[in-house]
C-alpha cells in the first residue's frame, strides 16, 4: 500500500472510531467500534490498489452514515431529556 493511501486509511479509521463514540447508547457505541475494528482488521492485508480504493470509498460512505446517525441519536437524546425535564418540573395536578 502506498504511503498516501496508508495515511488516508488510518485517518479514515480514526475518524470512524471518533465519530462512533458520539453514539449516546452504550450498545450502539460498542457495536460500532467493534464492527469498525473487525472490518479494518479483515482487510489489513489487501494489496490490490483498486480493491483498496473500493474499500476506502465504502468506508467514507459508512463514515457519513455514522456521522448522521450520531447526530440523529444525540439530537433525539436531547429532545427526550428536555421533554422529561419539562414533564417532571411541571406541577402535579390533583
Amino acid at each position: 500500500m502506498a504511503a498516501s493511501s496508508r495515511a488516508q486509511v488510518l485517518d479514515l479509521y480514526r475518524a470512524m472510531l471518533r465519530e462512533s463514540k458520539h453514539f449516546s447508547a452504550y450498545n450502539y457505541r460498542t457495536y460500532a467500534v467493534r464492527r469498525i475494528r473487525d472490518a479494518f482488521r479483515e482487510n489489513k492485508n489487501v494489496k490490490d490498489p483498486v480493491e483498496i480504493q473500493t474499500l476506502v470509498n465504502k468506508a467514507k460512505r459508512d463514515l457519513g452514515i455514522i456521522r448522521r446517525q450520531g447526530l440523529h441519536h444525540s439530537s433525539h437524546q436531547r429532545r427526550h431529556c428536555h421533554a422529561m425535564t419539562t414533564a417532571t418540573s411541571s406541577p402535579v395536578l390533583h
